[in-house]
């Protein structure tokens, strides 16, 4: 199984998996490969062959390598056959802010950007009362 980034193929827009079945044999276990090629992928920048090279070289064999592992066919279940297994080479997982945490540090950027504002509008008013104190003396009471 060949796990593609979203943008490999245009007009998809989404992730692209692609299945590899061997004719005349049953299936003992699953090889997956996780494509990276470490750029965003589009119509300006499609996949090439030295994308694939890694994927070609370890798909004779079925290594396991940090972008390519085996999972036995009995760990998948038969129900759903849901084959969007986790890469367990994959480091550590990352963990996410929750949205709640994610707006309230905007909230406290925009704050921060509002006081500055502020404060130069005050300092260009000071200024344009008294006459102009130049650029420096401006960039030095923000």
């Amino acid at each position: 199984m060949l796990d593609c980034p979203g943008g490999t193929f245009i007009g998809a827009g989404v992730k692209t998996v692609v299945l590899f079945f061997k004719k005349g044999k049953s299936t003992r276990s699953v090889w997956f490969y996780q494509l990276d090629p470490g750029r965003n992928m589009g119509k300006t920048n499609p996949l090439n062959d030295a994308d694939l090279a890694e994927f070609i070289a370890l798909q004779t064999t079925k290594a396991d390598s940090p972008k390519s592992w085996s999972v036995d066919v009995t760990a998948i279940d038969p129900k759903t056959f849901d084959l969007s297994v986790k890469n367990p080479n994959g480091g550590e997982e990352i963990a996410h802010r929750s949205p709640a945490e994610i707006m309230e540090e905007i909230s406290r950027g925009d704050a921060e950007c509002a006081e500055v504002l502020n404060r130069s509008r005050r300092c260009y008013e000071d200024g344009e009362d008294r006459g102009s104190r130049g650029d420096a003396e401006f960039a030095e009471r923000i």
